[in-house]
């Protein structure tokens, strides 16, 4: 064990040259300086938001276990924020995801809101995903499909890679809407879109009864559950990152493409994508599909 300094603040590092993603060759050491290099775009979209990790102690390959409250042991200048009864480590600082990373925290899972905000989601998000046997492109085609129909109603969208197998489509709403408005706006382009394209696209929950379909998840936005954040590292053999892609993109990248290895300097070259989600003035006024949802309700 040593200590490093992350903003001045003293880091104990405990098995640095533990291989965490074996395939990948990338120790806790390597870890914790990647996530160090990816703190300036981490920590601004997950500032007082509920944060749950994954932690891995062993590596991808070993058991792992979510984590919400904040351990015991955490250092008093770790800052947290409590939300129905429980109370989370709020990833606010270099020196907080640095811990983390020590922690074998390998994946990283926001709520949708603030913690001083929690009846409002800052964005509407359709999470795309794949059912066995679907592709990448075909996803990517869907998304494409999404993004095209959302922009001829005047509605902007950012999109991400998972860093699994699917895609996320993000819409900035600010505290425009609380989640049951939001709900009803997610709920309503999900049906849209299943009965438009009712070959490729499908709502049912139940994984048997998907077929080849891709699932459209508008449930999992909802109070008190979380999501994959954006530039989190996945527990892949590639050690993917969950990354932003622009729209003219998505014809030609795949979800491996970005990994803990060079999103640094994807990074470098395209900057912070999502950066407008952080921005209140791009949220989106999405009334009239309130509207267009009662009416159809009658």
């Amino acid at each position: 064990m040593y200590t490093i300094k992350v903003e001045g603040i003293p880091i104990k590092v405990t098995n640095p040259e533990k291989l965490l993603w074996p395939e990948a060759g990338i120790r806790k050491i390597d870890y914790i300086a990647a996530m160090i290099d990816l703190a300036p775009y981490i920590i601004p979209h997950a500032k007082n938001r509920a944060l749950t990790v994954i932690r891995y102690p062993d590596g991808i390959h070993g058991k792992s276990f979510f984590q919400k409250n904040v351990p015991h042991y955490a250092p008093e200048w770790v800052e947290t924020g409590e939300e129905s009864g429980v109370e989370y480590v709020l990833l606010n600082s270099a020196p907080t995801l640095a811990w983390l990373a020590n922690q074998a925290a390998l994946e990283l899972h926001t709520a949708f809101n603030y913690i001083f905000a929690q009846d409002y989601p800052t964005y509407l998000v359709f999470d795309l995903d794949p059912s066995e046997g679907q592709t990448f492109r075909q996803v990517a085609e869907i998304a494409s499909y999404v993004h095209e129909t959302l922009e001829s109603l005047g509605i902007k969208s950012y999109v991400k890679t998972s860093g699994a197998s699917g895609l996320q489509i993000y819409i900035p709403v600010a505290d425009r809407y609380n989640y049951e408005r939001a709900r009803e706006i997610n709920h309503f382009f999900a049906r849209y879109f299943s009965d438009k394209i009712p070959d490729l696209v499908t709502i049912e929950r139940i994984i048997e009864k998907r077929g080849r379909k891709l699932y459209f998840d508008y449930l999992q936005m909802w109070y008190g559950k979380t999501i994959t954040m954006v530039y989190s590292p996945r527990a892949t053999q590639q050690a993917t990152v969950s990354m932003p892609v622009e729209w003219s993109e998505l014809d030609k990248i795949n979800v491996t493409d970005f990994t803990l290895l060079n999103a640094k300097k994807r990074l470098e070259e395209k900057g912070d994508l999502f950066a407008p989600l952080l921005d209140p003035s791009n949220s989106q006024n999405l009334d009239m599909i309130l509207e267009l949802g009662t009416v159809l309700k009658n």
